[in-house]
């Protein structure tokens, strides 16, 4: 994920399936993609990265264990300075929280609903 340099930017994006080996797959075939597996504790998740770099571009993660009430689908993640400040801004201005503020990759995310019905994820480095 990105770092504090980069507040307000989309800083990842994951997706979050029941079958992540064969969504994998499929954007291997379709755009090239390489993969990395990620050790979730009795399972794997996966960093997809561009094949000329080796740089990560996404995530494609099971829906379950800590992933397990993510919706289901592309998942941007926008680098904030305080989530818990950007959770509460969201329900002041309309929207909803769908998944509380908690630890992620060295830092804090939490996920929302915009008023619009759109979701992302907040995180803080």
């Amino acid at each position: 994920m990105s770092g504090s340099d980069d507040i307000g930017k989309i800083g990842w994006l994951d997706m979050t399936v029941e079958d992540a080996p064969a969504v994998r797959d499929f954007y291997k075939a379709v755009v090239g993609w390489e993969s990395d597996e990620v050790d979730m504790g009795g399972y794997s998740d996966y960093v997809m990265k561009m094949p000329a770099s080796g740089e990560g571009v996404s995530g494609i993660c099971h829906a379950k264990g800590s992933n397990a009430e993510l919706p289901s689908g592309w998942l941007i993640y926008i680098v904030v300075a305080d989530v818990e400040a950007s959770v509460a801004a969201c329900v002041a201005n309309g929207g909803k929280v769908v998944v509380e503020p908690r630890g992620l990759a060295g830092g804090r995310f939490g996920v929302i609903k915009d008023p619009g019905g759109s979701i992302a994820g907040l995180y803080q480095p």
